[in-house]
């Protein structure tokens, strides 16, 4: 029977360790803070749990434009809504630890044996795991990747913080000043605005968000700043420093901002540092990121790996799907390599941004003909009963063929809807064959079957 021995516990290692069980390996997990990692423990699951309530608080403040009234009136007073910051924070951390017992109990079911402990590599078939060394005929790291660090803005966890450290506060940030925006960024600052804290959004570059879609996030700083969030662009943070009562970010150009507290979103950085690697064989890129090809493999013989740590998309679909392209390769399985063209990626903002396939930029800088239309969500039946104003569906197709290359959505839910995109990325079909898939009306997934019925032929298209 294979021995199958996987570094960390996140989505790249236990999504690898079902599939690997499930095909008769004899599988072990090590993970030292518990079942989901820190995807499920500090990042991923905790950040979406507290945008929810915070699009949950925004939908309250919109209401009165659709007829909604409490406490206030309709002359543009919501009332009172106010935010249990405390509650908001244990919902947010049992939620997580929930998920985590119940993504144990299935590896468990499946008959893996999960190893609370640090993992190291010895070699590149022996593993140590606190004071156990085990003998492995495969092994997989997926270990991930921490908050960087900012030499001169050093976090203290009370008023500078990564965002692992932001569900132990005890109330809501007066002014929260959030240096770099990025998407970790801009998903946390529009969250803390919704739930009514003052935000200022630090950004080193031009705009929001530089390498995501231009058009969504044009459309979604249009919202932060109607919402009253303080956008700063082209202003690179120099350093963070603590005061008697807030923090204080100056900039490269001299200018400073004060606030309450800082929350510090510049990147990650992977958790490949003294776990063995180099010493296996394993090689790094300059950045400390494992190499690895299109089946997951490393370096180094039967060694393979998954996740942040390899600096590849640092999605948890990625990971996912890398943990299991590995053991699938491993044990002899047929096996698609990674094509990064159909991963489906979103933004947790409010509206969400979601995307697939071939990006515009690509397409304006000449690297790929396609043609492109773009609909406003404004012209939408649903949205606009819904009250939903900003946003649209971008679809973008090859001129000749037809096929399907990509598409944003901007859009509530967009994380939902471009999945019809996705499998039309995925399985190659024309806008033709989109067009003529019937959608409800009134619907927002109707506004993709409209961009495709627009990017038909002419000779194609047909009047119902």
């Amino acid at each position: 029977m294979t021995r199958i021995v996987i570094i960390g516990g996140g989505p790249g290692g236990y999504e690898a360790a079902l599939v690997a069980a499930q095909l008769g390996a004899q599988t072990t997990l090590i993970e030292r803070d518990g079942p989901g990692g820190a995807c499920v423990l500090t990042d991923c699951v905790p950040s979406k749990t507290l945008i929810a309530t915070s699009v949950r608080k925004q939908a309250l403040l919109d209401a009165p434009s659709l007829g909604v009234a409490f406490d206030g009136g309709l002359d543009g007073d919501v009332g009172v809504a106010s935010v249990d910051l405390p509650l908001v924070n244990k919902r947010v951390k049992e939620l997580a630890q929930a998920q985590s017992a119940d993504i144990a109990a299935r590896v468990e079911a499946e008959g893996v044996e999960i190893v609370k402990a640090q993992g190291r590599l010895v070699d590149p078939q022996v593993v140590k795991a606190g004071d156990r060394t085990i003998r492995a005929d495969v092994v997989l790291v997926a270990t991930g990747a921490t908050p960087r660090i900012l030499p001169g803005a050093e976090p203290d966890g009370e008023r500078i913080l990564t965002w692992r450290q932001l569900y132990d506060l005890d109330k809501l940030p007066e002014h929260l000043i959030v240096v770099g925006s990025g998407v970790t960024g801009a998903e946390f600052a529009g969250a803390y605005r919704s739930l009514g804290a003052e935000v200022t959004l630090v950004s080193s570059r031009d705009r929001m968000m530089p390498n995501e879609d231009a058009d969504g996030a044009e459309v979604l700083e249009e919202v932060y700043r109607r919402r009253g969030m303080n956008v700063m662009g082209r202003s690179r943070a120099a350093s963070v420093k603590r005061t008697a009562d807030g923090v204080v970010v100056t900039l490269e150009d001299g200018r400073t901002a004060e606030g309450s507290h800082a929350l510090m979103t510049v990147g990650m950085i992977p958790n490949t540092a003294g776990i063995g690697l180099e010493e296996a064989g394993v090689q790094l890129d300059p950045h400390g990121f494992i190499k690895v090809d299109k089946v997951s493999r490393t370096s180094a013989p039967g060694v393979y790996a998954a996740g942040d740590c390899t600096g590849v998309l640092m999605l948890a679909s990625v990971a996912a799907m890398q943990g299991r392209i590995a053991v699938w390769h491993a044990l002899g399985e047929a096996v698609q390599p990674l094509r990064l063209a159909t991963v489906a990626s979103n933004i947790f903002t409010d509206p969400e941004i979601a995307a697939v396939g071939v990006a515009q930029r690509v397409i304006e800088a000449g690297q790929i003909d396609a043609k492109v239309v773009k609909l406003p969500l404004a012209t939408n039946a649903r949205a606009k009963m819904q009250g939903f104003n900003d946003g649209f569906v971008k679809l973008f197709c090859r001129p000749n063929t037809q096929i399907v290359l990509g598409g944003v959505v901007v859009a509530p839910r967009a994380s939902e809807l471009i999945l019809a995109v996705s499998v039309a990325v995925q399985q190659r079909l024309t806008v033709d064959q989109l067009a003529h898939t019937f959608a409800v009306y009134p619907s927002l997934s109707g506004s993709i079957t409209e961009a495709a019925r627009r990017l038909m032929q002419p000779e194609t298209a047909l009047d119902f």
